[in-house]
């Protein structure tokens, strides 16, 4: 990459090159197709400088498009764009190459949050969580007159830094949980993963499911949570740990409980600044340091900052 382009020709240049890949990664893409009114590298583009605009709707984004950039765009091609099931096929092939170029470009220039970790190495690492915003002020009402928020779940690799959309809970015509939409996601990626990657998820206390957790296992998912206050689980036995390791510090046990025969570990760890108790559950091995499981947890906080630096801008972004 560059580095005396311009941001505009660095967007330019990193939207080729994704749109490239993202040609090449399928032998017929369905989603690719020639549409001279609105090329889909411009809807694109169009997409990002709609997000970075500070701008109070769609019609008002094109307007200003106009007017900074002399292009002239109909609005019924625009916004008939926006609901092509096409185009959103494109955009996720496209995400896709475009998150593993920022990956690659980040590894390149040694960034690795968790590199201090050695027994992290085999894991893909995310925070995730639901966000949710007010729905556009076009979207459909439902049968009873109502429209909900209107989010996803996006995931943050603790070891880049890189946020991504993970998948859709609600477009806001229709009350969704997250959990079940993560399963189905996990469930889905699973039949399309050869990859021998661990992958880590650390989420809130919501996606305990003991028994869904462990069959992942096999398909080497693993999670860290929250134990919930009111969970019903059996002491089975203790895990020894280094008392003396740094990064067990305010660890004050690690043990193997069961529910319902399914088993899992256990950490207890009092905050020494606040004296607070925290309890920990994870399907990872024993291996795995328990002041690790702890701090990871406490990284899943990064995500909450980035969505609250999101949310400030999303109020604008309603069409």
């Amino acid at each position: 990459m560059l580095k005396d382009l311009p941001l505009s020709e660095h967007i330019h240049q990193h939207c080729n090159e994704s749109m490239e890949r993202a040609l090449l990664a399928e032998r017929h893409p369905l989603w690719a197709r020639s549409c001279p009114e609105l090329k889909d590298i411009d809807f694109i583009r169009l997409g990002l400088l709609r997000c970075i605009s500070v701008v109070d709707s769609g019609r008002h984004f094109l307007q200003t498009n106009e007017q900074i950039y002399s292009q002239l765009l109909p609005h019924s091609t625009y916004f008939k764009s926006l609901k092509s099931h096409r185009r959103t096929s494109m955009l996720e092939a496209f995400e896709q190459q475009s998150y593993h170029l920022h990956a690659e470009t980040l590894l390149s220039q040694g960034i690795d949050y968790l590199k201090a970790f050695p027994e992290l190495d085999e894991y893909t690492i995310e925070a995730a969580d639901g966000h949710f915003i007010d729905h556009a002020c076009h979207t459909e009402k439902n049968s009873k007159g109502k429209v909900y928020a209107a989010g996803g779940i996006y995931a943050l690799n603790l070891r880049s830094g890189l946020l991504r959309f993970l998948c859709l809970v609600t477009n806001g015509t229709q009350r969704h949980q997250e959990i079940p939409v993560l399963r189905d996601h996990i469930e889905k990626q699973n039949k399309g993963n050869n990859s021998s990657q661990k992958h880590l998820y650390v989420y809130d206390k919501a996606v305990t499911d003991f028994v869904w957790w462990d069959r992942q296992k096999r398909h080497a998912n693993y999670m860290i949570s929250m134990l919930k206050e009111n969970s019903i689980a059996t002491l089975v036995e203790s895990i020894p740990f280094d008392s003396r390791h740094e990064i067990n510090t305010g660890v004050e046990a690690y043990s193997v409980y069961e529910n319902k025969g399914i088993k899992f570990n256990v950490v207890d760890y009092r905050d020494p600044e606040t004296g607070k108790l925290h309890r920990f559950v994870t399907t990872l091995p024993m291996t795995i340091n328990p002041g690790t499981i702890v701090m990871l947890y406490f990284k899943r906080w990064t995500i909450e900052k980035t969505f609250n630096n999101t949310k400030t801008r999303c109020s604008s972004f309603q069409l």
